[in-house]
Order: structure tokens, then sequence, then C-alpha cells
């Protein structure tokens, strides 16, 4: 049956009377509606976007450039006109019957997918017009000459940002899909996209977050994060695991693993056949993984110091205790690789070689660049973030959730978006996207110091980060290292961690560039035989450099890694069991932290 059959078949009477009663619901669902966005907790302005100040200095040098160069706006502005009205003179003929097949020949966005928007002359005007539009706000933007640097990045940002929140697909007169499947439901999907809609404000507080993935599929411990282990030691910071041996006997020394607290440890762990976690142990370690507290108003006032005292060091200690050695090998990933390497130049500055080797998994040290999150990163969202933390104590899951949606927000906010909230659809069952969404709070002065003394002021590799009563350095990270970054990671970019990493003072250091992102680089099992790496032992370079040079190699990482570790891991003794040095278990892995969901 094709397109127009199915729409004259869901347009006979009852299909109507149907859709009329479907329609009815919708009060119901608007009153839960009201009542939700009613009761939400205002917060700071400058979360939701830029102070006016920059598009004041974006108008402004617009127009001091459209006066020194008139012809060149005049230019952009007949182009304009004339794909506006070409567009109208084009579907008034298609209106009238006289326009061939409506191929534009452009790059397919799958968004336009759906055969209307090319056989449609409403759907294929709406679409060419909005096409028209985000070229013109981008020329716009590129004609803004005076604005420089990180006032053009951000500028460039936002209407990017404003282009695809105009994306015809995002409203429901506008989008063939949703008006297709709300008559062909009669009216259902629109009510369950209501129903949508209303519960994911209402799990939030009256914050829209779009629930990307069916919380109801998971369940920790049981089919995600099963690796058998045990809690051995709790503090207000965090659960230290310990991971059941998987061989009789275990290299002597032994890995604790410092996940980010800005997410849950699990990433690591989510399915067995995907898990970093087992497949150390299955490689005969001693594993040791931190799980950090999902902060409460009681975290306010913990900063960089708690999370290095009360948790690099207390857990480097207990795991020496428990497995009565004097070394660890370290693993940080992200920002907590970030805070290994303030850990690494504090032990340095006290003489402590608690460390044998430290493994950065896409960690930043040099915030030079800061790439992406430059938008993010400049005095007025840093204000609006410090504003809000010091009148709460916490920096909110969901604003960081948001700012990192907001990178990909076609992907990320805009089509689950679509789906949830016109299509009806339950968010899919998947495991990754449930990881992302469990997000965590952080403590207000935390979030403040890593903000600015770090990602603004980049003190780490500049004059020294205070804290705990030393000047903190990148220079002073001597250890044995290895560091493994992610090709297309837009969050720790490759090369800006290449950047920190030829400043730190070891004289041994090793660096990989894995293919994929931010966690597939990461979660690349060998089994997979997906992602392939780049090594060079050449460190000299710039980035650029150390990339041509590079040598490409098919398959994980970990393999590599693994071998490197081993060097450094001492000789085999009977494998540890939880309980054998007098810390016995405080609950099994997965623990009771990683539990608990973040306070919207």
């Amino acid at each position: 049956m094709t397109t127009s059959e199915e729409l004259s078949a869901s347009a006979n009477p009852e299909s109507i009377e149907k859709l009329k009663e479907n329609m009815g619901r919708v009060e119901q669902l608007s009153k839960r509606l009201a009542d939700v966005l009613s009761q939400k907790v205002p917060h700071n302005p400058a979360l939701d976007g830029p102070n006016q100040e920059l598009y004041a200095r974006a108008a402004t040098a617009y127009w001091a450039e459209a006066m020194q160069n008139p012809a060149k706006l005049l230019e952009h502005q007949l182009e304009y006109w004339s794909k506006s009205v070409l567009n109208f003179a084009e579907a008034q003929k298609a209106f009238a019957g006289q326009m061939e097949p409506m191929d534009d020949g452009g790059p397919k966005d799958r968004r336009f997918s759906n055969p209307l928007w090319e056989t449609s002359p409403y759907f294929h005007y709406v679409k060419q017009q909005y096409l028209t539009n985000a070229d013109a706000i981008r020329k716009a933007v590129q004609d803004a000459g005076e604005m420089e640097g990180k006032d053009k990045q951000r500028l460039t940002y936002f209407a990017d940002q404003i282009i695809e929140m105009m994306s015809p697909t995002n409203f429901l007169p506008t989008n063939p899909d949703a008006l297709e499947k709300a008559v062909k439901t009669e009216g259902q999907s629109l009510i369950d996209g209501l129903e949508n809609l209303v519960t994911d404000l209402e799990a939030n507080n009256g914050e829209l977050v779009v629930r990307l993935a069916d919380e109801s599929a998971f369940e920790l411990g049981s089919n995600i994060a099963t690796t058998r282990g045990d809690v051995v030691f709790r503090n207000r910071m965090m659960e230290l695991i310990q991971y059941k041996p998987a061989t009789e006997t275990v290299h002597e020394t032994p890995i604790v693993l410092f996940p980010p607290w800005i997410n849950k440890f699990y990433i690591l762990d989510l399915k067995a056949q995907n898990s970093l976690i087992k497949w150390v142990t299955e490689q005969g370690y001693t594993l040791f993984v931190v799980s950090w507290v999902n902060a409460d108003a009681s975290h306010a006032e913990v900063g960089m110091e708690d999370y290095i005292q009360e948790g690099f060091l207390t857990a480097i200690e207990t795991v020496k205790e428990i497995c009565k050695v004097k070394q660890v090998n370290a693993v940080g990933y992200c920002i907590a690789g970030t805070t290994l390497s303030l850990t690494l130049s504090l032990l340095k500055q006290r003489g402590d070689k608690s460390v044998k080797s430290a493994t950065f998994f896409t960690t930043l040290t040099d915030f030079g660049d800061q790439g992406e999150f430059t938008p993010f990163l400049q005095n007025d969202f840093v204000d609006g973030i410090e504003a809000q933390v010091e009148e709460e104590g916490l920096l909110r899951s969901w604003v960081i959730a948001r700012t990192m949606s907001f990178l990909r927000s076609k992907d990320l906010i805009y089509g689950p978006a679509v789906k949830s909230y016109m299509m009806g659809e339950t968010p899919p069952a998947f495991d990754l996207l449930y990881w992302n969404g469990d997000g965590a709070n952080l403590p207000g002065r935390m979030a403040v110091q890593y903000l600015r003394g770090l990602c603004q002021n980049n003190e780490f590799v500049g004059d020294g980060f205070e804290l705990m009563g030393h000047t903190l350095h990148v220079r002073d990270v001597d250890v044995p290292l290895m560091a493994i970054t992610c090709e297309t990671d837009h969050i720790a970019r490759w090369k800006d961690c290449y950047a920190g990493v030829q400043k730190m003072g070891s004289r041994s250091k090793s660096f990989i560039v894995s293919e994929s992102g931010h966690i597939a680089g990461i979660v690349n099992p060998p089994s997979k035989k997906k992602y392939g790496h780049y090594t060079n032992t050449d460190l000299k370079g710039d980035s650029t450099a150390w990339m041509e040079q590079a040598e490409f190699h098919e398959g994980s990482w970990w393999p590599r890694w693994q071998e490197w570790l081993k060097k450094r891991s001492g000789k085999q003794v009977p494998a540890r069991e939880v309980g054998d040095s007098g810390y016995p278990s405080l609950a099994p892995a997965p623990g009771t932290y990683v539990r608990v969901k973040a306070n919207r």
C-alpha cells in the first residue's frame, strides 16, 4: 500500500472519530504538564545561553563589515532573496502539476529521508527554504569579520544551535513522519509522545532532559555491571571494589582504576563481552576500581583536594595494605586522569613512590585549547555556574548532561526528542545510552576549582595549581606512563591530550590513538575486532608530525597495554581473594554508591 493509500484508509469516519477521542485525552496530560511546569525550580539564566554582549558584538562587527564592503552584503542579500523566490516559484509550479521530480542533488540528511520531502511540493518547499535560511545565517556569521578567536567560535556554535533547533523536522506541522504516524495510529502516537514528554519533565523537576534509553530494561548487578567483586572499603567519597580473580595466580603489583565522577564507573563493565574490568582480571591482575559517591548537599564544600586525599591517596594506601605491596599501577579515565596527574605531582613533591606506573584514558592536562567546550568555558557561563552552585551547593547532573548533549544536539537532543515526543516511541533498550543518562551531581566547590583553575586558567601547565599546600605542576608527573586517546574524541581531543603528555616529566612515555570516540575508543574489546589504533614512539614533534609518522595497527589497543603493564607488574603470586587481608566484604559489586541516582 502506498503512502497516499495508507492516508486515505486512515481517513474514514471511524478513524476520524477515534482521532477526536484520542485528542480529548490530551486535556488530562495537559493538566499534568501544567502542574509539573508550575513546580519547576528556576535556575540561573546564564546556564541557558551566552549573555547579550556576544550578540551585540556580533551585530557591531557585521554592520562594520557591511559599511566597509557594502557590495559583499548586497551580494549575499540578493543571493538569499533569489533563492527564496526560486523556492517559492518551484513550489508554485509543483502545486500546478508542472514540476519534474524534485531532487536537489545535495548531501543526504537522514532527517529528510521521508520521500515526501522530494515528492510533496509543500514539504519540498519547507525543506529548501530551511536550507536557504541556514546557509544565510552561516554566511552572516562568517561576515562578522571583526570578531576573531573565541568570540567567533562561540558565535558560530550558537548560530549552529539555532539552525539545528529550527529544523522543520522538530515541528509537527512540518514533519511528514510524525504526521503520517499520527493519522495511521488515530492520534495515539501523539498521546504517547505527550506522555513521554510529561514523564521526562516530572523525572527532572520541570527541566527538559530527553530520556535516551528505556531505564526499565536494565538492572545493575543483573544484566549490566555483573563482574564479580566486593566493596572492601567505603568512606564519604568512594567505595573501593576488589574484583574476584579469574586466574590461579596474579601479578604481584595490583591495579587501582579511577573512573570519572561525572559518570558512573560501570561504563567499563556494561556487558561481559565488552567489559574492560572482566578482561583485566582474566589477564591475571588484582584489580580494584573506585566507585565515587553521587554528591548531595552535604558535599557542597568538597574540593579537588578531598578527591585526592579521601579518594586517590586513600584508595592507593588501602590497596597497598590489602595486597601487602609498596606500589600500585594506577589508571585514570577523563577527569580522574587529570586528577591522577595532580596526585602524581603531589606524591613527587612528597617523595612518595607509591605509584609504579600510570595509565591515562582520554586525559586532558593542558587546557590551552578548549576545543568544542570553548562556548561553555567563558566567564558568562562559568559565572552562571558559580552563582548556581553557591545557591545549591551542587552542579546538577542535568546541567552537565545538557551541555554534553548540545555538543551533538542533532543526535542527542532533537533526534531523540522527535522520536519520543512526536512519534510516541519508547526509547531503545541500549545499555550505553542508559549509562549516559545515569549521571552524577558534582560538589559545588570542586566544580568551580576545576572550571576556573584548570579549564579556564590552565594553571597545571602554567604557573602551577595551588592545592594542599603545594604548587602542583604537570612536569612533576615522572612515573612510566601510557596515554590512550581517541581519534574522534570531542570531549578530550587527542591532540590536546598529546600536548599535555609532552609536558610531563617522565622519561618513559607511550602514546596511543585509538580509532573512534571518547567511549567506544576505550571500550574496545579485542574480540570485537572493530577499531584499530596508532602508535609512534617519537613524541618530540607536534601532534601533526606524530600522526604522520604513526603506525596503524588492526584491532584493540588492550593487548598492547597489557604487554606494557606486564613488564611493570612484578612476579606471579597466588590469586588474592576478598577478606584475605582483614578487609571483609561490605557489599557485593557493583556496590551501593553506584545505585544512587542524581538528585535533580
